[in-house]
């Protein structure tokens, strides 16, 4: 496989890796407040999302380091895409009152 390729697939795996990350922790922290038990729960997710980003990097870096720093790049820009998406969707959850509250 090209070098262009191998690091376009890592950056694309980054990518679906932190999508994975950080949509798991927002959902547990919406999930969090309704929970009768909101300490397992955001260890557990921790663990379980911890543990496949891992497992996940471990594949994607192989033999070539330029493929773990792809997949790290990957991994950040899909923080801030689901931070984006996120805040969008908290915006627009709001009420018309709490927002005109909130100007």
């Amino acid at each position: 496989m090209n070098d262009s390729l191998s690091l376009a697939l890592a950056v694309a795996a980054g990518t679906l890796l932190g999508t994975f990350f950080f949509a798991g922790l927002w959902w547990t922290v919406r999930k969090s407040a309704a929970s009768r038990r909101p300490a397992l729960l955001f260890f557990s997710s921790l663990l379980l999302r911890t543990c496949i980003v891992v497992v996940g990097f471990y594949f994607i870096l192989g033999d070539d380091w330029r493929r773990l720093l792809a997949g790290l790049l990957g991994f950040i820009v899909a923080r801030l895409a689901v931070l984006r998406v996120t805040q969008a969707m908290e915006r627009s959850d709001r009420s018309p009152q709490e927002a005109s509250r909130a100007s």
